[in-house]
């Protein structure tokens, strides 16, 4: 997967913003203003995404590609390197998990909204 693709499947998504509120290069993806995904634009050499903790160990320990998400909170985040060795399908699976985990965490009232989007 490339950062167009990867971009472009995040886009697609209900309510979903993106912007560069740290630097000019980490393009942060959010769902009704929270996080979902971030990566570097210039490098794409990974990307983190939210995981639930029981499964984002489970996936550490199954890939060698997922780590503890890097400048996240560990126990919630893994950083996926980018480097082909982990399918595109299941890449897309997981940012589908992040959207999802987060989404579920929204207000009612943000929940709502998303639906009538």
């Amino acid at each position: 997967m490339d950062i167009e693709s990867f971009r472009t499947y995040c886009l697609a998504k209900k309510g979903v913003t993106e912007s560069l509120p740290f630097d000019e290069n980490t393009l942060v993806f959010k769902v009704m203003g929270k996080m979902f995904s971030i990566t570097d634009i210039d490098l794409f050499e990974s990307i983190n995404l939210k995981c639930l903790p029981e499964k984002a160990i489970s996936l550490r320990e199954q890939y060698p590609a997922v780590q503890p998400g890097y400048h996240m909170n560990k126990q919630h985040w893994n950083t996926v390197t980018m480097d082909g060795s982990i399918p595109d399908k299941l890449v897309k699976a997981w940012i589908d998990e992040s959207y999802e985990l987060v989404v579920s965490g929204l207000p009612k009232k943000d929940r709502l909204a998303l639906a009538d989007m």
